[in-house]
């Protein structure tokens, strides 16, 4: 336990020495880590930064420096819109989740140890120059008994220890920062970090993205432009994962000049997308260029499924409520929707709400469909929804970013592609689906279900709330954070004044005990014991009251 908590010292060390290095050293006056860091703490006395745009890319560079537990955070970060600014979570895209490769024996160890089996036994071949090699895991070609070519990915030894050790840190410096910051809104740093520490856990167990993979593969079937790689149950556990090679070209790197029909390739992209959300509630929430593959044939093939967003059919209806109000500029519907698919954190009036959703949709006036970019559209819903303290469940900010990568991936592949022409018939179905008797899932019997049980219970329940109100037992609880504020200076105020009079009481019977000459040390010494009690209760006060930082400027350099 010693020598951890020496390990915990050291690496906390060495992130305040990175924060200083980046210019957020005084950021760690604020949050007292100088009081624990001692004589090993960076210098004090730095100012804050100036508010520029440079604080976003400081930021990304120092994660990228502190290893892969940091990494992952940051990429965490950069999927969630609904969290930070736009031009932060740009620039927390670019953070490289590329380490050092690990030596093929260390790697062949960890396959022996995860699988129980020696590696001759297990496939004919592998191939001792990884992949690719990451924070988290290095990717390994090799083959099958049966001549099956597949990828292995293989745990790196010993990153879960250090990812343990490095998000209990992460969960105390959450704690200090949200004790010094001015403003958290909707989103703690300790809330991010309980998400982060549920996000990283699953992650570092691989057999929940063979879950995400099988589940995408049999939803998948019978779609011939769509490949999605076979997970190998005997070959797969918790730290290692084998699945189908596929061989293609990034679809970044895709060229007419190749014999590729660039407008097919986007429309496929397009429908695997709009299939996957309106139809399997299941969807990929990662597709930047590096996880989707072209085939022959203008197939595509999606890779990594260690991030799969799902939407319930409530979801997905919501969903396409939302595209339809948008599509009609109908903010009154856009603002209800909004607001039903999140948490207000705060009554707010959806008066407001409505006004400002009139004036995005205003701004996109006159514009054709594909003069829209609906990825902007949905940041801009999404950023307005965060300031009226809205929010917005992971999935479709999620889904927000994944459109912000599939739309710019569209608009590279054939620009003149219209993605919500495209779309349509896809939310179309659904909604219709919505209304149809004969529907499988009894949607609109349920609905009616719901409706007469309404019709039933509204009248008891209202003659029930006037009897109480008639007998003098009908109560309403008030809540009002203003009077809590209150409530919280009077209390200090009467903690202030009990010091106050301990301390004034302590002196004066100091001072009668030496007027009556009972004892000179005696008195002077109850008399400086007072005054030490009043100097200690008013330096205590003092050093409570510290200025706090302020998230948001912070966030807006």
């Amino acid at each position: 336990m010693l020598g951890r908590a020496f390990q915990d010292l050291n690496r906390l060390r060495q992130i305040s020495a990175a924060m200083a290095r980046h210019g957020f050293g005084a950021y760690l006056e604020r949050m007292r880590l100088r009081d624990v860091l001692g004589r090993d703490a960076p210098p004090p006395g730095q100012p804050l930064p100036p508010p520029d745009r440079t604080t976003a890319a400081r930021f990304r560079t120092m994660l990228g420096e502190l290893g892969p537990t940091f990494i992952k955070l940051g990429q965490l970060l950069s999927s969630r819109p609904d969290v930070l600014p736009s031009h932060w979570v740009d620039e927390l895209e670019k953070l490289q989740d590329a380490c050092p490769p690990v030596g093929v024996a260390e790697i062949r160890e960890e396959i022996e140890r995860g699988l129980g089996r020696p590696v001759e036994a297990l496939f004919a071949a592998l191939d001792p120059v990884p992949l690719a090699s990451a924070s988290i895991a290095q990717v390994h070609r090799a083959t099958t008994h049966e001549g099956v070519q597949v990828v292995v990915k293989v745990q790196r030894p010993r990153i879960r220890e250090q990812i343990e050790s490095d998000l209990a840190l992460l969960h105390d410096l959450a704690g200090l920062l949200e004790a010094v910051v001015e403003e958290t809104g909707i989103y703690t740093p300790t809330g991010v970090m309980e998400e982060f520490d549920r996000t990283i856990h699953e992650e570092l167990d691989f057999s929940n993205e063979a879950r995400n993979a099988t589940a995408m593969y049999e939803t998948s079937a019978g779609r011939e432009f769509l490949v999605i790689p076979r997970v190998h149950k005997a070959l797969s556990c918790d730290t290692v994962l084998t699945l189908d090679y596929v061989e293609g070209v990034k679809v970044s790197d895709v060229t007419a000049e190749a014999g590729f029909d660039l407008e097919q390739v986007a429309r496929n992209v397009i429908e695997a997308s709009f299939r996957q959300l309106f139809e399997d509630g299941l969807f990929h929430g990662d597709p930047h260029p590096g996880n989707i593959l072209v085939l022959p044939g203008n197939r595509i093939a999606l890779l990594d499924f260690g991030l799969v967003g799902r939407l319930s059919r409530v979801q997905q209806e919501a969903l396409v409520t939302l595209i339809v109000a948008v599509a009609l500029r109908d903010p009154e519907t856009v603002a209800r929707v909004l607001n039903r698919i999140g948490v207000p954190d705060a009554r707010a009036p959806i008066t407001e709400f409505r006004e400002d959703i009139r004036v995005i949709l205003d701004r996109y006036l006159g514009l054709r469909l594909d003069e829209i970019r609906s990825a902007t559209l949905l940041r801009d819903l999404l950023d307005l929804a965060i300031r009226h303290r809205i929010r917005i469940p992971k999935e479709y900010a999620v889904l927000a970013k994944a459109s912000v990568t599939i739309e710019g991936i569209i608009r590279r592949l054939y620009p003149k592609l219209d993605i919500l022409e495209v779309g349509l018939p896809y939310a179309k179905e659904l909604l219709l689906s919505r209304f149809n008797p004969s529907d499988a899932s009894g949607l609109v019997m349920r609905a009616l279900l719901k409706l007469q049980g309404l019709a039933e219970d509204v009248p008891t329940q209202l003659s029930q709330i006037l009897v109480d109100l008639e007998g003098g037992k009908f109560r309403v609880n008030v809540a009002s954070d203003a009077i809590d504020r209150i409530g919280g200076h009077v209390r200090a105020l009467g903690v202030l004044l009990f010091l106050g009079l301990l301390a004034a009481g302590l002196t004066v019977g100091g001072l009668v005990v030496l007027a009556g000459g009972e004892g000179l040390l005696g008195g002077l010494a109850l008399g400086a014991a007072a005054l030490l009690c009043a100097f200690a209760a008013a330096y205590h006060l003092a050093t409570l009251r510290m200025r706090k930082i302020s998230l948001r400027r912070w966030l807006k350099r």
